[in-house]
């Protein structure tokens, strides 16, 4: 059977290619990204940290290594163009040299004829910011894009598909692909998320509870506080479990895309066998713990009850334990004979009442865990700078914005 020559095409110069790609991450965290990065056996060991994230040089399977098992990263873009424009006409010129159709999802042969306008229903969407540059209109630079791949689409014959890969891909809907386009100084860097949903989305939790911490910066945080895996770890404002199913995917050694789906997976360019040879070697370092090392707990019963059920379904009732309890009633000496790690994101703002009422509930944490917690690590979210300072043993602070939010990540041990 004669192979395609779009299939030729996307071997030598997608799949047969070492290519740029770049790992968003929080801003304060990328050190440890690169550091989770360089451990993984990537074809190209090349990698630097940058502002917001770490730039690493790859082949296509890198990309679903990185996608699968960083825990830190945020999104996995892969550069596909990288071009100057002062106008709109250089812009559209430099646009149409780009081969869209080797890595967006088609059909090949589809009857759609040479209309540009039959693929409008089905256009990526096109992230775009600005600075710094004689281009800087948002609306128009994205209508330029959308028109780009339109056209490109058209000319070659090619339908987009958002049912590529047969059964890696049926009515999923990550298929749904995204541009993004930064513009500084008038140079353009195109790129392409590879992941889909942003990562932190591990698939485990379907919603979350009042203000729940991001996984990618529990994982963070547990990791800046030295979580070795192995030892107790108490949570006692869990809330919707974020930092005790992180830590216990960490000790499992599940890898944080385990249980989702990613848009490269709809990529003319995605290869479903290595994909799954990749997840096949994964599981063989999977650790089953049967042995409660984690404790979780909340004083709100429904967080407690949908925690359990999310624990259960995902098999990790042996390393998880959950008990209705308020903080101050929870005491780790009755859970554990170790001393480990304590995890804490105190509820603030809204969620408290007064600003004086949330500075009182932090102060009293600080008090039970000097009193009761004597010699366990700690990673305490601070929501106000000012109470860094109130904390009543030494700590080191790591500032880092959440949902609009600058909060403080405290790490060290109580004394």
């Amino acid at each position: 059977m004669t192979e395609h020559p779009l299939s030729k095409r996307i071997k030598r110069h997608v799949t047969g290619r070492i290519r740029e790609f770049f790992a968003v991450v929080s801003p304060g965290f990328e050190k440890l990204c690169f550091d989770e990065l360089t451990s993984l056996p990537l074809s190209v060991r090349s990698a630097i940290v940058v502002s917001g994230g770490v730039e690493f040089r790859g082949r296509i399977h890198d990309c679903y290594l990185t996608n699968l098992n960083l825990r830190t990263a945020t999104r996995i873009l892969m550069r596909i163009g990288m071009f100057k424009a002062t106008n709109f006409c250089q812009l559209e010129r430099k646009l149409a040299e780009l081969p869209w159709e080797l890595f967006l999802p088609f059909v090949p042969g589809a009857e759609a004829g040479n209309k540009t306008e039959a693929y409008a229903d089905f256009l990526p969407q096109i992230s775009v910011t600005a600075r710094h540059s004689r281009l800087y209109h948002k609306a128009a630079i994205t209508e330029r894009f959308q028109k780009s791949i339109s056209k490109r689409f058209a000319q070659t014959g090619l339908l987009f598909n958002f049912e590529a890969n047969s059964e890696f891909t049926k009515n999923l809907s990550f298929c749904s692909q995204q541009i993004f386009v930064r513009v500084l100084e008038d140079r353009f860097t195109v790129s392409i998320d590879s992941s889909g949903d942003i990562l932190y989305k591990r698939g485990i939790k379907t919603h979350g509870g009042n203000a729940p911490i991001r996984e990618t910066i529990a994982a963070a945080a547990l990791k800046l506080a030295g979580y070795n895996c192995n030892e107790p770890l108490v949570d006692p404002m869990c809330g919707s479990g974020t930092f005790s199913l992180e830590a216990a995917m960490m000790a499992t050694n599940t890898p944080p895309g385990w249980l989702r789906n990613f848009a490269f997976m709809g990529w003319p360019s995605f290869r479903p066998r290595r994909w799954s040879y990749i997840k096949q070697e994964s599981e063989k370092n999977f650790i089953q713990i049967d042995t409660p090392l984690i404790f979780a707990s909340d004083k709100d019963k429904s967080a407690c009850d949908i925690l359990q059920k999310r624990i259960e379904r995902n098999d990790l009732s042996g390393i998880i334990n959950v008990s209705c309890s308020d903080f101050f009633d929870v005491s780790p000496s009755k859970l554990t004979k170790q001393t480990g790690l304590v995890v804490l994101n105190p509820p603030y703002g809204l969620r408290i009442g007064t600003k004086q009422e949330s500075d009182h509930l932090f102060h009293a944490v600080c008090r039970k865990l000097k009193q009761e917690y004597k010699g366990w690590k700690i990673a305490l979210i601070a929501p106000d700078a000012h109470l860094v300072k109130k904390v009543p043993f030494k700590l080191t602070g790591h500032r880092f914005s959440h949902g609009g939010l600058e909060l403080t990540l405290l790490v060290g041990n109580i004394t």
